[in-house]
């Protein structure tokens, strides 16, 4: 018998799964660019829309694709009624991922299997499920409030369109386009968790709505998506910039995690959580200062002086839920605002996987007992 030995690497950690010109991140410089262009250029110049085209098409739209991408999307906003009577039907208590999980993969019954290779097929994908997360986000919001979901409005852009359906209020522009940054920032973000997942499911060529729903699961834990939710939590629980460092010390002493903190790749403050804080800052110019913002400040000072020369450093999630806050969206919706952004990202790596398909079949190294008996039921102990 021959046998094989492979080096263990827990988490799969640094070792390569996929060859990919999607995006790439520089963890030492603080480098985050997609397809080749660097966010904060992406932020300042482009929309969610046409970064979004670019992720998937590898390509920056020209005005009329991009128009045409923007019609067909306003077009497919609505949801089938009957996705939205099976959300009523969720508990009000779940969890948004959960109810997102469920009608993201509810998508795939109303819509073909077949012919998934056709560029045809994969565009009406892509329009399909960016057009109808973010209604299905917005409408279990509503639902679990008791209410009918707000439809939505073809005269609205994307974020704007969102917002909206949220709250029932029209955004202002400034909010609109900050939000419309924040999904550009969440868009994509190489190989991670929920990435690898989506690519997974991807190359058993199953249908993308099941894609985006594994990728949706895998996101809703803890230690990938749901930090930002975490990280209110925990200033609220600070509660006063003088209580900051005694927490953060206490935190250290016992190794026990600083949300919005530290990242895999990263070991400079995270560039995305560079323009969150700026656009955190011109948000409460519009609508009025936030308290946490001050403790945050201050759990960022601390933090850089007591682990930054570990290369731990704010991250995305830090200041994002500041903002999210200030839009008007409830902490546990703060994840579905990353999958909103996310969609494009696995879609983007869906249709790459696809086109040079390989199903995914790692080995594992078996750590157990060779040729043991077979014990009676009643002989055993």
């Amino acid at each position: 018998m021959t046998e094989y030995t492979y080096e263990f690497r827990p988490g799969l950690e640094g070792v390569p799964v996929a060859k990919s010109s999607i995006s790439y991140v520089d963890g030492q410089r603080g480098i985050l660019e997609y397809r080749g262009i660097n966010i904060e250029e992406l932020a300042q110049k482009s929309t969610f829309l046409e970064t979004a085209y670019l992720l998937i098409w590898g390509k920056l739209p020209t005005r009329e694709e991009l128009n045409r991408f923007q019609e067909d999307i306003n077009r497919h906003r609505r949801i089938k009624y009957q996705i939205r009577d099976m959300m009523k039907c969720f508990p009000e208590t779940g969890h948004p991922m959960d109810a997102l999980q469920t009608a993201a993969a509810a998508l795939g019954l109303f819509y073909s299997r077949k012919a998934q290779l056709e560029e045809e097929y994969i565009r009406e994908a892509v329009v399909r499920l960016l057009a109808k997360i973010p209604t299905i986000v917005a409408a279990f919001a509503q639902i679990r409030e008791g209410n009918d979901p707000v439809q939505p409005k073809e005269n609205l852009n994307y974020a704007a369109n969102f917002l909206y359906m949220l709250t029932e209020r029209e955004p202002e522009p400034l909010e609109a386009r900050i939000f419309d940054v924040c999904l550009m920032l969440h868009a994509e973000h190489t190989m991670n968790a929920s990435t690898f997942s989506a690519m997974v499911t991807a190359s058993t060529l199953t249908d993308p709505y099941a894609v985006v729903a594994s990728a949706v699961g895998t996101l809703a834990g803890p230690l990938h998506g749901g930090a930002n939710e975490e990280v209110l939590l925990m200033l609220e629980e600070i509660g006063s910039v003088k209580n900051v460092r005694p927490y953060i010390e206490h935190c250290i002493e016992n190794k026990k995690k600083i949300m919005g903190f530290g990242h895999r790749v990263y070991k400079v403050k995270d560039p995305r959580a560079k323009i969150l804080q700026q656009l955190a800052e011109r948000l409460f110019e519009l609508t009025g200062y936030d308290e946490y913002y001050e403790i945050a400040l201050e759990v960022e000072r601390v933090v850089e002086e007591k682990l930054g020369h570990k290369g731990i450093h704010a991250n995305v999630d830090f200041y994002s839920g500041l903002v999210y806050r200030k839009l008007g969206i409830k902490p546990d919706l703060f994840t579905s605002m990353f999958a909103i952004a996310r969609v494009a990202g696995w879609l983007a790596h869906w249709k790459e996987q696809i086109s040079y398909n390989r199903i995914f079949r790692p080995t594992q190294i078996y750590v157990g007992e060779h040729n043991l008996p077979y014990i009676p039921i009643d002989e055993r102990s």
